[in-house]
């Protein structure tokens, strides 16, 4: 094809944080050079996915082909970059950098053990989150997600104490219960209809091979069998995975990990079936209905967490349903929101998670209700807290308003004009968003303005100021300022996210 170029840059991406796995174990003792290998592939990584930026905007392909077939399946595992995928290979990749100053400061300043274990596993992580985001076919897609399950699973349980333990299981079983469960046989009933094809196409390459129950029924295997995707009833591994050290809460489960299930989900819909395929058949409803139950159930969930982590971890749920929803719209405007919503959620979440790290490397408090007056005593991470709040709230000036108001829009863009469901749905964005809000403001409340009768130390003074390491609190600045950033000036964004979807449309 014209358009296809054919390059090994994705294989190298994927490969920069992997050659750094040798670096760290290497140099496990030279905390600098451990570090120091850290980042030099977090940069040569951003490096290379930023070299692919041009051709994909110029409206080309990128591919390369990783092996002819596998287990005597005439299916190759390729990569093959798009908008989509680049885009998505651009949050990792970028978001990794200040997550990796994070997380010296954070398991510095509390003395983890086995840090190069972790630093280990975290860059092998990156490698599969990047395979995933350039997979050029279903099984290759399939294959790197077994792989960042069972890459971040020593992340997850990486204090080894019972918790952690409970947690890992739980994580590890959800995830690979639901992909082999429901994901593996909805893939082989794909190759086996298909003729042997996999590859995703922009019309999908089971448009006119399927009854409408055959699709209903595969479309909901592989939507609760991408269970990384956070939607009810297989969410509960999330919240139990914020035992994890923060770092790993803030870029595996705000970024990669619960990015990839969504990820997965838009490729089918998009590569798998097409979306002029679920039009004809109108079976997007079915999960709409899914996701819009998820969004609010999470959210009222996350009301009565006390533990803070715990309350991004119900909130985050309800925020990747809102991706799911926004793509089961089946609307341009809808597909458009879940893309955006992608890159601002991620930025706004990190930035939560990294608040509730620093507030207990700072402090040793996690729970809400012990937050009583610190905003004065940690005003930049209260500050930043609470700009991100607006962010995944939905709300100007940050990113979060852009990709919500996207999703808004695709609920009444619909052909055939608005309809009840669009009004139960759009219902559902504008209801979510008070929840959003009051779970998350009055966290700053509390922090800034206690009341009265504990308000006594709730007073700023430059001496009784005590933020966290600043290895911890300038990736909190980053991430903040991208936040506001996607508010005025997301045309780069946007691009990739158009030209994903016209080449839907050529």
């Amino acid at each position: 094809m014209e358009n296809i170029v054919h390059s090994s840059l994705p294989l190298w991406a994927c490969l920069a944080s992997l050659l750094a796995v040798p670096a760290i174990l290497l140099f496990r003792k030279e905390l600098l050079l451990r570090e120091g290998a850290t980042f030099v592939a977090g940069f040569v990584k951003l490096a290379i996915v930023c070299l692919m930026v041009p051709t994909i905007l110029d409206g080309k392909l990128i591919e390369f082909t990783l092996a002819k077939g596998i287990a005597g399946l005439n299916v190759p595992i390729v990569f093959r970059v798009d908008g989509l995928g680049i885009l998505f290979a651009l949050v990792a990749s970028a978001l990794w950098i200040p997550t990796s100053l994070y997380a010296i400061g954070y398991m510095r300043g509390l003395h983890e053990h086995s840090q190069t274990r972790f630093f280990a596993f975290f860059a092998l992580s990156l490698s599969a989150t990047l395979g995933v985001a350039f997979s050029g076919n279903l099984l290759t897609m399939y294959l790197f997600y077994e792989v960042l399950s069972l890459s971040t699973w020593p992340l997850v349980t990486h204090h080894q104490d019972k918790e952690a333990r409970t947690g890992g299981r739980v994580y590890l079983t959800h995830l690979l219960t639901t992909s082999i469960g429901f994901a593996l046989p909805a893939l082989i009933f794909c190759y086996l209809r298909s003729g042997g094809t996999m590859e995703f196409s922009l019309e999908g390459f089971l448009a006119g091979n399927l009854t409408k129950t055959e699709s209903i029924v595969i479309l909901l295997l592989f939507t609760f069998g991408f269970a990384k995707n956070g939607l009810m009833p297989f969410h509960s591994w999330l919240p139990n995975a914020m035992v994890a050290p923060t770092p790993v809460s803030a870029l595996l489960h705000a970024v990669a990990v619960v990015k990839v299930g969504v990820f997965c989900v838009i490729r089918v819909f998009t590569g798998v079936f097409g979306l002029e395929m679920l039009r004809d058949m109108d079976i997007g409803i079915i999960v709409s209905w899914i996701a819009a139950f998820t969004v609010i159930a999470s959210s009222l969930i996350a009301l009565s967490q006390d533990n803070l982590k715990r309350r991004l971890a119900f909130s985050t749920i309800g925020q990747l349903a809102y991706i799911i929803l926004g793509i089961s719209l089946l609307t341009d405007w809808g597909a458009k929101g879940s893309m955006l919503h992608i890159v601002m959620h991620a930025c706004g979440k990190i930035t939560l998670f990294f608040c509730a790290g620093a507030i207990f490397v700072a402090t040793g408090k996690k729970y809400i209700s012990q937050m009583t007056g610190l905003g004065w005593k940690m005003p930049i991470t209260f500050g930043c807290f609470l700009i991100a709040c607006f962010s995944v709230t939905g709300l100007p000036p940050t990113g979060g308003f852009v990709s919500k108001f996207s999703l808004v829009l695709g609920t009444v863009s619909g052909e055939g004009g608005i309809q009840g469901r669009d009004i139960a749905l759009l219902s559902v964005f504008l209801i979510s968003t008070i929840l959003n809000a009051a779970y998350f403001f009055p966290i700053a409340i509390k922090a800034f303005f206690p009341p009265s009768s504990e308000s006594g130390s709730a007073k700023f003074s430059f001496q009784n100021i005590k933020e966290a390491p600043l290895a911890c609190v300038l990736p909190i600045v980053v991430t903040t300022s991208l936040t506001v950033y996607f508010f005025f000036g997301s045309a780069g964004v946007t691009a990739l996210v158009e030209q994903f979807l016209n080449l839907a449309k050529s």
